[in-house]
């Protein structure tokens, strides 16, 4: 099993509304739909295909697990490299997304920004700074 672990190649979020998720995507991110059907929108972030998948049609996906409403409370983090997290964080502000928190430099060495999709899932913008990039 040399190949395992290998990349993550998709990560699949549940979202109440489709629509308003495929939009947020779009407009925030400035990404392309990759795929679409009417269950879902799937956006590429660099070699990640992230799935937003309708939450009526998750339960064929993930049984017997069940789906967790939203006010359930976060438990996933998802974090994007950027070069300048103030100039992200400006640009995101213009887009109207409000955000969670940060700027903010955490103890870590590690300068980051959080924001909450339509879906409740958070979003991180991080820099590491002066040295190398989260991953290098």
């Amino acid at each position: 099993m040399s190949s395992w672990p290998g990349a993550i190649a998709t990560i699949t979020l549940f979202v109440d509304d489709l629509a308003d998720a495929k939009h947020f995507y779009e407009k925030v991110f400035g990404l392309p739909v990759t795929f679409e059907d009417d269950d879902s929108a799937v956006f590429t972030f660099g070699d990640t295909l992230v799935n937003v998948l309708a939450t009526s049609a998750a339960p064929e996906l993930i049984e017997p697990a069940v789906v967790a409403p939203r006010e359930s409370g976060s438990r996933t983090v998802f974090t994007i490299e950027v070069d300048d997290v103030d100039a992200v964080c400006a640009e995101l502000t213009a887009r109207r997304v409000e955000l969670l928190n940060g700027p903010v430099d955490r103890p870590w060495g590690v300068r980051t920004a959080s924001f909450i999709d339509p879906g409740g899932h958070i979003w991180e913008i991080a820099h590491a700074g002066p040295g190398p990039v989260i991953g290098d």
